[in-house]
């Protein structure tokens, strides 16, 4: 999810994200490291683990993330705790932006985080995340708007590590072709789905709920989406335009393709994946981060741009993935210095690539990993045209309304006006509350 003056940084495309850094060649993703010494890490929790971790005491350096990203960080948090002869303790939290703020508020937090851009708006209206001194020339080694996305209000507040977005996922199997408009690739899945190849026209996370997320490309086809923007790219907090007149047509082609059962309010995280991997759809909207199970599953794939629909050209947002340094961590040099020296690392951003296969933030990185990976190159191209996920901190009255306005109308329950109408209605009651 994903931001400038607010925050709020529009970017054209992963492209733009990744394409503007310098070269270079670099080492094969590391292992895990089994190292116990007394200045090393621990180990991080158990991948059942659903409470939030409870910080170790007697650690200098405590760094929270999620069940993917945390078994790879060991290895380089016990290179830091060896170096600097410190306690550094890797944690899992099974939901980091929540806890953390939950555990700082009570000074028993972590110091560093591994989270999502768009959070930083919140984060620093909550006065939980702060500011880092990260050189000009270490800022360089990445593309413009990658570092951009880690700014708020001019500050810079922690070092981006991968990029993301979603595109078309095909099972090659079922759709040797990619479709180039939506109305293509109901026409195919409708096809499969008649012949009994398939159980799914189209598998999209919905859910009962909804996901606004997924729904954004469907408005930004039409010119429509969330908040409008001001002449210098930021996004406009007062200006909400999800039932403009492009916003409306998206939500007109949601209810087209719930009618035809192409997208379905029974699909959604808890099972969106096991349906795609299980060979019952030939197309998946989804994001780097499925490629994995899908492997796993024995798919085989190829990834494309989201098509066009009713002569728009759907667009994704546009994500950073980043490390934070807390405003209440035990020892902020520490932190600060391991975050802006060994984040950078292009060993580092490229073993992060492997939690989710998502294309590292560092040019020099990036360039190694895209030029053995055509996936990696293939987000890049479904990532062209898209923008910046806002960070600003209006951003968490939308997500409620805007998905759950969609899920509605996917479901029949309501009609594409009536119900943007009234998100739009909600969402500005919730950011004039604060």
């Amino acid at each position: 999810m994903h931001k400038r003056a607010f925050g709020a940084v529009a970017v054209t495309g992963v492209a733009a994200l990744l394409m503007s850094g310098c070269g270079g060649s670099s080492t094969p993703a590391a292992g895990k490291t089994s190292s116990t010494t007394a200045t090393a890490t621990t180990p991080a929790a158990s991948p059942t683990t659903t409470g939030a971790p409870v910080r170790d005491a007697n650690a200098e350096l405590v760094i929270w993330a999620d069940n993917d990203r945390a078994p790879i960080l060991q290895k380089y948090a016990d290179q830091f705790g060896q170096e600097n002869k410190v306690k550094v303790v890797v944690q899992v939290a099974t939901d980091v932006r929540q806890q953390f703020k939950d555990a700082t508020k009570v000074g028993k937090g972590p110091d560093v985080i591994v989270g999502a851009h768009d959070w930083l708006g919140e984060l620093v209206q909550n006065a939980t995340v702060a500011p880092i001194n990260l050189s000009a020339d270490v800022s360089s080694k990445f593309a413009p708007s990658a570092i951009a996305a880690t700014k708020f209000n001019g500050q810079t507040y922690g070092v981006p590590y991968a990029v993301e977005n979603i595109g078309l996922v095909r099972n090659t199997a079922l759709a040797p072709e990619a479709p180039k408009t939506m109305e293509d690739l109901v026409s195919k899945g409708q096809a499969l789905v008649k012949a009994g190849k398939a159980t799914n026209i189209l598998i999209q996370e919905v859910g009962k709920t909804g996901n606004a997320y997924y729904t954004y490309p469907y408005l930004k086809a039409f010119d429509g989406g969330i908040f409008a923007t001001k002449a210098n790219g930021d996004y406009d907090a007062t200006k909400v335009i999800v039932n403009s007149a492009g916003s409306l047509k998206g939500a007109a082609e949601l209810q087209k393709l719930g009618a035809l059962k192409a997208l379905s309010t029974n699909v959604s995280g808890d099972n969106a994946d096991a349906l795609f991997d299980a060979g019952k759809a030939p197309f998946y909207i989804t994001g780097p981060w499925a490629i994995d199970k899908a492997k796993k599953a024995g798919i085989k794939y190829a990834i494309s741009p989201l098509p066009s629909i009713g002569g728009g050209q759907m667009q994704p947002f546009l994500g950073v993935q980043m490390f934070y340094v807390s405003a209440k961590a035990k020892n902020a040099a520490l932190a600060e210095e391991f975050v802006t020296n060994y984040v950078p690392r292009k060993d580092v951003q490229e073993a992060l690539f492997a939690a989710g296969n998502r294309p590292p933030a560092l040019t020099e990185a990036y360039n190694e990993v895209s030029a053995s990976n055509p996936d990696v190159k293939a987000w890049f191209e479904a990532g062209k045209g898209g923008q910046a996920m806002p960070n600003i901190p209006a951003m968490n009255s939308v997500w409620g309304p805007l998905g759950q306005a969609a899920a509605d109308v996917i479901a029949g329950k309501a009609q594409p006006k009536a119900r943007f109408d009234a998100a739009q209605k909600e969402i500005v009651a919730n950011i004039a509350k604060g």
